[in-house]
């Protein structure tokens, strides 16, 4: 009895010729037949195999990653333009490279690389330093940050801020950063919230059209001004119409009377996250501990597999802070949400 494919997955059986009477064309026939046909089946089966086989890498951890944002480290950066700036415990200037080095140090997997930071009128050689030192100490950079403003008028001080941020779009492209944390700002005197809105969404567009074909993404962080309230900032997000703008989440930025919950409306939205230490919702006089655990489930839920990005401000000095938080937020990530 012989096995003859029809089609793929089905079969028939045939009649056993003898070898004699069988013709040698049709030999040959069903010998090509079975060629062409077996790599398909053994491609099939393969494919088949590879869906049915379990992931060993659990939903809840599969790419949410942990960064720290230089900014955290503000007053001992050489180039800080904060008066009073200090110099690090080892009494060495605290510079870029060197912040890499200590990302490298904490098990950070990627390192946040703030404008404020680097030298003035920076140049290209220094940027592909600091690109790099992070590959060679095996950190990501994750992105960078502008201080801009957005809410102005068309006309030549807007064109000012549109310079920074793309110059900053070329940097970070250079760089290799993917992202750039940009400001949306205050209505601006004798001007209306609704125009400050427009004008915000205006300048987006045209700095997105940019920063997206080099392939960066904006993230506008809720940092008051216009998008102190999360409507806003998501209707501007939405208005926005490019793949290349999103929210940068800054955890500690709602003053609202559920912060948490602001939080949980922007997420879905956010392509980069801060972690703040500390949340002061609206009624309250004084910050709380930030709830690891609750903001680890918020991102979760809405499937957030970005960088979770330290960026520390609080009165305890960074250098005994930072790694005690790192490994706060580490062991939250790792545990999953509680």
């Amino acid at each position: 009895m012989r096995v003859h494919f029809t089609s793929l997955g089905e079969t028939r059986r045939l009649r056993s010729v003898p070898k004699h009477r069988m013709n040698p064309l049709d030999t040959r026939r069903a010998f090509v037949r079975s060629a062409l046909l077996t790599p398909t089946l053994l491609a099939t089966a393969a494919t088949t195999s590879i869906a049915a086989a379990p992931s060993s890498v659990s939903a809840a951890s599969r790419r949410m990653r942990l960064g720290l944002a230089a900014y955290s480290f503000r007053q001992f950066f050489k180039e800080a333009s904060e008066p009073g700036s200090q110099a690090a415990p080892d009494g060495r200037p605290f510079d870029m490279l060197r912040f890499i080095d200590y990302c490298s140090e904490q098990g950070c997997d990627g390192a946040e690389v703030t404008s404020y930071y680097f030298p003035p009128q920076v140049s290209n050689d220094y940027l592909l330093k600091v690109k790099q030192r992070a590959f060679l100490k095996g950190v990501a950079l994750s992105g960078t940050a502008v201080g801009n403003t957005f809410t102005l008028d068309a006309g030549p001080k807007r064109e000012e801020q549109m310079t920074l941020v793309k110059r900053w779009v070329d940097n970070a492209a250079l760089m290799g950063a993917p992202h750039i944390r940009v400001f949306a700002g205050n209505t601006q005197k004798g001007s209306t919230f609704e125009q400050a809105v427009k004008n915000c969404i205006a300048a987006l567009e045209e700095a997105a059209d940019y920063s997206g074909s080099k392939g960066v993404f904006l993230g506008i962080e809720n940092h008051g001004g216009i998008v102190a309230s999360s409507k806003t900032l998501v209707d501007i997000v939405e208005a926005v119409k490019s793949p290349w703008v999103g929210i940068n989440l800054d955890t500690g930025n709602f003053h609202t009377e559920d912060p948490y919950a602001d939080l949980a409306k922007c997420a879905a939205r956010a392509i980069n996250v801060q972690f703040k230490a500390e949340i002061r919702a609206a009624k309250e006089k004084k910050s709380s501990p930030a709830d690891v655990s609750r903001i680890i489930r918020i991102l979760r839920d809405v499937g957030y597999l970005g960088y979770l990005t330290l960026e520390y401000e609080s009165s305890e000095s960074p250098w005994t802070a930072v790694p005690r938080l790192l490994n706060s937020l580490r062991d939250g990530m790792s545990r999953g949400s509680i």
